[in-house]
């Protein structure tokens, strides 16, 4: 990939005229060299996105009514998974409450354009706990909808293992509590996944999560289009502080790819300098 990154710079900074855009598309070349060299590193805990990647189909679950239920039979239509544990006392319930307010919010129908599917992460949590939690976030909604359209599930570790790593979804327990991060996955009617949605977080407001963003999410998806979030390029500049639960700069990874950016640039200009030199000479 690089040797061939490096060809595409040569070339087209042989054949364009236009001396303005050279510098962009140069650096954008370079960065799209850089950011496999650094994206391959393992996470512990955050979300890797995988799109184009399939749910499994045959991972199975118990509904909040503890009816066994095989994910994909139950992914119909564009729908929206939330990795979440009901007991949490973090980010799991104030995602699940934004969520809700979004459902309330956009002009889509839940159960008509998209549906919602939440799964426990926690082996321990049962489908009494999932309904408890249910009838919290149902009864938020402003709009009728049917139970079947967001539905709550629990598992044992070895299919939720299945469906979080299909989804790049990586958690690590403590104790009785887990570190993860929080985000809504976007699957079309096939179970193939095609949009991260990570809901922006204040202090003042918790999350916030645009109607609009969501519903362009679900329109996107229900065309089986796969688009990348921004997210891409946070996660090569920040680091999950597991610790502070919260993403830090990666000073020594920017530099890092700072140094390689100048090197190449240097590189391409030292080569090309001389003979541009020696045209005009002539």
């Amino acid at each position: 990939m690089i040797v061939n990154g490096i060809s595409c710079i040569i070339i087209y900074w042989e054949s364009s005229e236009n001396k303005m855009i050279k510098p962009i598309i140069i650096v954008f070349y370079v960065l799209l060299i850089v950011f496999p060299l650094y994206s391959s590193d393992k996470i512990e805990i955050g979300i890797d996105e995988k799109l184009g990647a399939y749910f499994p189909d045959y991972v199975q679950f118990k509904d909040e009514n503890g009816k066994d239920v095989k994910l994909g039979d139950l992914i119909t239509r564009p729908t929206v998974i939330a990795f979440v544990y009901y007991n949490c006392p973090a980010i799991c319930n104030p995602l699940l409450f934004e969520l809700s307010n979004v459902v309330n919010k956009t002009d889509l129908e839940l159960g008509y354009d998209y549906n919602i599917i939440c799964i426990s992460f926690d082996e321990f949590e049962t489908p009494e706990i999932a309904y408890s939690k249910k009838q919290t976030f149902y009864s938020s909604l402003d709009k009728d909808v049917t139970e079947e359209s967001w539905i709550f599930l629990t598992g044992d570790s070895v299919n939720i293992k299945k469906a979080a790593d299909a989804a790049g979804f990586y958690f690590k327990r403590e104790g009785k509590e887990f570190r993860h991060a929080g985000a809504l996955i976007f699957a079309d009617k096939d179970s193939k996944i095609c949009r991260y949605l990570f809901p922006g977080y204040t202090n003042n407001h918790g999350f916030g999560i645009l109607p609009f963003d969501f519903k362009m999410a679900v329109l996107e998806t229900s065309k089986g289009n796969e688009i990348p979030t921004i997210a891409r390029m946070l996660q090569f500049c920040f680091s999950y502080d597991t610790e502070g639960k919260s993403y830090v700069f990666n000073f020594t990874r920017i530099f890092g790819a700072g140094i390689i950016i100048l090197a190449g640039i240097f590189l391409i200009v030292i080569k090309f300098k001389p003979k541009k030199e020696f045209i005009k000479a002539r």
